[in-house]
């Protein structure tokens, strides 16, 4: 039997306090200092698993997440730029609250409005998608059988879960991916399964 490629999603440290609770998407955000912290404890959790391969995000919040988790390490991240957020047109910079009142939208309802291509100016779904796709390919044809590190965004992870799981994008609002999270996805010829699902090393942290 082939040997599973087992893929570790990692979304990036807490945003500058600005960006808490916006739809940041595009915006070249950096970490919070607890972000930076959060990046650190991750390295550390994750310091024993050997990664065959490597894969950020260009964006600025992967790129400082990925800094402690790449160090002293024997293999070189590859930045595939297809691994940045989700465009949120219209919505980008606004807080939760300011999309209700201009867009009549509750932020819990993105995933469906991003499926049904609802959000003005937004990258769709299917857009997401079809870029994302391509990554998750390239992932499982350059490193079969290995172990990979995708360090990248909250949007992006539900994506990929989504094609590996085979499951509608909406469902995925039922999935938490908080910051610097570990979500562990073993990828078989015929089937994917979860092994590990939005795991905190750093929630101890004072």
């Amino acid at each position: 039997m082939d040997s599973p490629t087992r893929l570790y999603l990692i979304r990036h440290g807490e945003v500058e306090a600005r960006y808490h609770r916006i739809f940041g998407g595009r915006i070249d955000m950096e970490l919070s200092p607890r972000g930076r912290e959060q990046a650190l404890v991750l390295a550390g959790w994750l310091r024993t698993v050997h990664f065959n391969a490597i894969y950020s995000s260009p964006m600025k919040r992967a790129q400082q997440t990925l800094a402690p988790l790449a160090s002293k390490r024997d293999v070189q991240p590859r930045t595939l730029d297809d691994l940045r957020e989700v465009d949120f047109g219209e919505w980008t910079g606004l807080s939760w609250q300011e999309v209700h009142e201009r867009f009549k939208a509750s932020a819990f309802d993105w995933l469906h409005m991003l499926e049904e291509d609802a959000i003005p100016g937004a990258e769709s779904a299917q857009r997401l998608r079809a870029r994302l796709e391509p990554c998750l390919r390239r992932m499982l044809v350059e490193s079969p059988g290995q172990t990979v590190a995708v360090v990248c965004h909250g949007g992006v992870i539900r994506m990929l879960l989504a094609v590996l799981l085979q499951l509608p994008v909406p469902k995925l609002a039922h999935f938490d991916i908080e910051y610097a999270s570990v979500t562990v996805v073993e990828r078989r010829p015929h089937r994917a399964e979860v092994e590990l699902l939005n795991f905190t090393p750093w929630r101890d942290m004072a």
